[in-house]
């Protein structure tokens, strides 16, 4: 197929960052992509035959995403923002955190705790952050700083609080209510299996839950995570991209040759650079290395209601709990038992969970057939390591799934199997991916989202956090520093790094 200026192996949302950055630089850019799609794991399906829903089968929500890259490739692109940043139920009775009413959110945290002391911490606690976000986020778009820079940029008080040391020592000294303190620490750990109260690697994961694009905020994509990947895709191809699915990357030399497979035969283009939209593990194996190989932490359950489900505290709309994340068992002492559980090789018995309902802010990926007749519900598990699953994977992922709605039931007034939806051959609409599933299905090393467990948002080698090592082959991916998640950054890094 000949030369290129640019190879970019993996056809994921950031790949096509890279891919569309590079095009529209007058750059020859060839995107391979192994599945017969782009998008990667951004990508929205109709996994329940006879059911039409669009549901955002594995990533769910944008968050990192800066405007910046949105506006940078002209992207056709609508987040809508949530109302409701989360509830929690406690007893009769649950914490409701109202982004739109501050006095709601004060009486329900003096409702659940008793006090006025943890709501005035959680204020001055998320003022705190609001500004290491602000500061922050501008950074994970130019040359890596270091971590001098990034300390005298937020601050001593941040960066002793949520940098230097665990994140579960800080929650813990911040806030007396046992809800409370689970709550801000769930951010320290979706898709991460660590200790919070030891385990920086924690505090690497809150940080990037809270600092997206400088608010934090966490939205919904409009026609759901697809809809991300094809307004890249289109930016790519309309820059003059040329984008090959059903690719599959065999090789990659340091020179910049790459060989790929289709269906028919084995074929070799060489790129002046080739950047990798693969985990670093895929990295090493296709350069003959012995890859070092993550390990992934979580379960992802995708459902259809056919109504959403009662709440205990009948003072709550169920509307206004499903559509902000609804947490599930996630008191830090719940957290830490089954972190302790998980890591003796067991599953958990109430496994802490999140759920949210992307239709009640977008109903759009809901057929014309099912809207205000059904709802979509995503669910994901905490402390889900793949070394479950290794042994037998479908008895486990039968056993967590049924410890799971176990926890859930047990936060809620009525059973959620009677809610679910079920499907013209009578089956429920309920998709369980485990660890091992994403390793299968999707080719992740370990079922790990983040690619590899993530990393500061700096580093004393300089550059842009995208290098390997060769020269003209660099990281594109969530692998890169400063990956993890639907960002886009490292595939902006990337192209930056070519381009300046």
């Amino acid at each position: 197929m000949g030369a290129y200026d640019v190879v970019v192996a993996g056809g994921g949302h950031n790949g096509l960052v890279a891919a569309a950055y590079l095009a529209k630089a007058g750059r020859r850019v060839l995107v391979l992509e192994r599945q017969d799609h782009t998008g990667g794991l951004a990508i929205s399906a109709r996994p329940f035959p006879g059911v039409d829903v669009r549901l955002s089968r594995y990533s769910y929500l944008v968050s990192l995403l800066p405007s910046k890259i949105v506006k940078d490739l002209g992207l056709d692109l609508e987040l809508r923002r949530r109302r409701y940043a989360s509830y929690t139920p406690k007893g009769r009775t649950g914490l409701l955190v109202d982004g739109g009413d501050a006095e709601r959110t004060r009486r329900s945290f003096l409702e659940v705790t008793g006090s006025e002391a943890d709501h005035t911490a959680w204020q001055d606690f998320y003022a705190m952050v609001a500004r290491t976000a602000r500061v922050l986020a501008p950074t994970l778009l130019e040359p890596l700083p270091t971590a001098a820079q990034v300390e005298r940029l937020v601050g001593a008080r941040a960066w002793g609080e949520l940098f230097a040391r665990p994140i579960g020592r800080t929650v813990d000294e911040r806030f007396g209510d046992d809800t409370v303190r689970g709550v801000v620490l769930t951010d320290a750990l979706i898709g991460t299996f660590a200790d919070p109260a030891t385990d920086l690697l924690a505090n690497r994961c809150f940080l990037y839950h809270v600092i997206g694009d400088g608010t934090g905020e966490w939205n919904v994509p409009v026609g759901g995570m697809g809809a991300v990947s094809g307004a890249l895709e289109t930016a790519a191809r309309r820059a003059g991209a040329e984008i090959r699915t059903g690719a599959e990357v065999v090789g990659i030399s340091p020179s910049g040759e790459v060989t790929f497979r289709t269906d028919s035969a084995e074929h070799t283009v060489t790129g002046g650079h080739v950047l990798v939209n693969l985990p670093p593990a895929v990295l090493d194996k296709v350069l003959g290395r012995t890859p070092e190989p993550p390990e992934g932490a979580q379960l992802k359950v995708n459902m259809v209601l056919s109504r959403l489900p009662r709440l205990k505290d009948g003072t709550v709309d169920p509307r206004a709990a499903f559509s902000g994340t609804f947490h599930i068992n996630e008191g830090r002492d719940q957290l830490a038992r089954a972190h302790a559980q998980a890591a003796a090789g067991e599953i958990p018995e109430l496994p802490p969970a999140e759920v949210y309902c992307h239709s009640l802010t977008d109903p759009s990926i809901l057929g014309p057939e099912l809207r205000g007749r059904a709802e979509t519900l995503t669910l994901f598990g905490l402390h889900m390591p793949a070394r479950l699953f290794r042994k037998n994977p479908d008895q486990a992922r039968e056993e967590a799934l049924r410890a799971t709605f176990a926890s859930i039931n047990a936060v809620l007034a009525e059973p959620l199997e009677d809610c679910i939806l079920r499907a013209p051959d009578g089956t429920l609409c309920v998709e369980a991916k485990t660890p091992v599933d994403l390793e299968n299905d999707a080719g992740l090393p370990g079922g790990h989202i983040f690619h590899r467990d993530l990393s500061w948002p700096y580093g004393d080698e300089g550059g842009w956090g995208v290098e390997t090592g060769h020269e003209r082959v660099l990281l594109c991916g969530a692998g890169a520093r400063r990956g993890g998640g639907v960002s886009g950054i490292p595939g902006h890094n990337a192209a930056m790094a070519l381009l300046s």
